[in-house]
């Protein structure tokens, strides 16, 4: 399959079902900052500077109540080939993506490294580009895999800081940012409907680790 029959397949199917939030995002045309203030959306964050040239920039973000120790295993072991996405991974398989996701920390998937593969489905992958344990992993088109030619590249950033919950409890920001840069119109189009889609199954992410991360963190505390 080419590189942009795979991102139609993964641009169609999470299209079939949406949440509530989401869908009232897409319709205000606030799919590229969901969940994000404006501070966070003009803030430069790792990975920036790989795509300077970026015409698209999506910032999506949600607090998670438990600290940043307990968040960052879940980011660490993010891939298709290890905890999947957090997602929609039925839609994600219909898209041929192979994803059996984790609902547990796994300790043999707690190093990413720069250089490592960032698969998205069997035949395309990003590359870790920037890791900090506990704090940030960006991954980039850059050097990655892809059938054919890909006329458009891009940076995936997940950037955790510390933050105070509600109750004054320890808390995480966590702070998703995806930037396009788009080789001619049709492929910005094609960014365009990606961006959509993103908003729907990084909200789909955001909620499944708000649960799992306090599972955690309340298990965790437990023992």
């Amino acid at each position: 399959m080419s590189t942009h029959g795979i991102l139609k397949a993964l641009l169609v199917a999470p299209l079939l079902t949406a949440g509530a939030a989401v869908t009232a995002a897409l319709v205000a045309g606030k799919h590229h900052r969901f969940g994000a203030t404006a501070t966070e959306y003009r803030a430069s964050l790792p990975g920036d500077g790989l795509l300077p040239e970026a015409q698209v920039q999506n910032d999506r973000a949600c607090t998670i109540l438990a600290p940043p120790s307990a968040v960052w295993p879940w980011i660490a072991q993010l891939g298709q080939d290890k905890a999947g996405f957090y997602s929609f991974e039925f839609l994600e398989n219909l898209a041929g993506c192979q994803i059996t996701g984790a609902t547990q920390i796994h300790p043999e998937w707690q190093n990413p490294a720069v250089d490592d593969a960032f698969p998205l489905h069997p035949d395309l992958a990003l590359r870790v580009a920037e890791v900090e344990p506990g704090r940030y992993l960006v991954a980039t088109s850059q050097g990655g895999a892809a059938p054919g030619e890909m006329d458009f590249a891009m940076t995936w950033t997940f950037y955790l800081t510390s933050t105070a919950g509600p109750a004054g409890e320890q808390a995480t920001r966590l702070h998703v940012r995806e930037r396009y840069a788009a080789g001619n119109g049709s492929t910005r189009r094609m960014v365009d409907a990606l961006s959509v889609v993103s908003a729907i199954m990084t909200w789909r992410m955001m909620s499944r680790l708000k649960t799992l991360c306090t599972q955690d963190a309340d298990g965790a505390a437990a023992a």
